[in-house]
């Protein structure tokens, strides 16, 4: 299992009028979560797209248990639990400042090769960096 954490501070243009992070924003901390993942393995999607290979996401599941309010510090927990062949899945976990679950997610992505539209494998540089939290 491959894991990594980052954290945001909740900004208030991220917040609806009752102070509450906007349920759409969740999608986004999540990208910010895989994006800093990627770079994390000496990574970014950037490179991949670079080399023909894009990644869409397919799915998406989110599940609020507390509201996450203006200011905050959140640390979003990102972790892929198999090795991805031609699909990603990414799991999430969102605490709060004082250690509470808020929320839950994942995500399905798809490698896609940019010249044909059509879905491959995963691109042999990202496989043999998580290669070693798989055996």
């Amino acid at each position: 299992m491959f894991e990594f954490t980052t954290k945001i501070r909740v900004r208030y243009g991220e917040t609806d009028q009752m102070g509450y992070v906007y349920y759409g924003n969740y999608a986004e901390f999540y990208e910010v979560a895989r994006v800093e993942m990627m770079r994390s393995l000496g990574m970014t999607y950037k490179s991949m797209e670079d080399q023909g290979v894009m990644m869409p996401v397919i799915e998406l599941l989110c599940k609020y248990l507390k509201p996450a309010l203006y200011d905050q510090e959140i640390s979003i927990r990102v972790f892929i639990t198999e090795m991805p062949r031609a699909r990603m899945h990414f799991k999430y976990e969102l605490t709060n400042e004082a250690g509470e679950l808020i929320n839950t997610g994942e995500t399905l992505l798809v490698f896609v090769n940019m010249k044909t539209n059509r879905i491959c494998f995963i691109p042999a540089e990202l496989a043999n960096k998580l290669k070693p939290y798989f055996k």
